[in-house]
């Protein structure tokens, strides 16, 4: 069974983009690098995606590749695989962590969520997405409340996993 990231937090970036990605994500994504051996710097991809996209996903190389499977079972050629190629293959970095358990992070992408000396990390199941931590509270923060607010008090959510979306 996959190992899948489970947390939230809130780090440091400096000058060079450079961010410690929390050592729990570490050990999933070298889990879940099937090329990983001590020793070695555990690979990852960013998906960065379109302009309405203002937070970084963060994929393991096994749950990338599950992806990538699914993009090639789509007809070649089909609208819906060449906007899936665009955005997790096209739109998308592989990358690595380096020595001292962190991620580099470029300037473009920085710029594309508006990181300045801070990112917040947030667990996703099989990756994680990184944002400015104002945008995640304004944004997400909001949408999930208004959500929940939205609920009888009774509601237990976890009903929502034997349902057929």
């Amino acid at each position: 069974m996959a190992r899948r990231f489970r947390g939230e937090f809130h780090q440091k970036v400096d000058a060079k983009g450079r961010v410690s990605i929390p050592a729990l994500f570490r050990r999933v994504l070298e889990a879940e690098d099937p090329d990983w051996k001590e020793g070695l710097r555990p690979q990852l991809v960013i998906v960065y995606g379109d302009h309405r996209r203002d937070y970084l996903e963060c994929f393991t190389i096994n749950a990338i590749n599950e992806i990538d499977a699914k993009i090639a079972r789509k007809p070649r050629g089909s609208p819906k695989r060449k906007i899936l190629e665009r955005l997790y293959q096209g739109q998308s970095m592989t990358t690595e962590v380096d020595h001292d358990g962190r991620l580099v992070l470029p300037q473009r992408l920085r710029e594309k969520i508006g990181l300045g000396d801070e990112a917040f990390f947030i667990a996703s199941g099989d990756h994680f997405e990184i944002w400015n931590p104002k945008t995640y509270e304004e944004v997400e923060t909001a949408r999930t409340q208004e959500f929940l607010d939205s609920l009888p008090p009774d509601v237990d959510v976890l009903s929502f996993l034997d349902e057929d979306d």
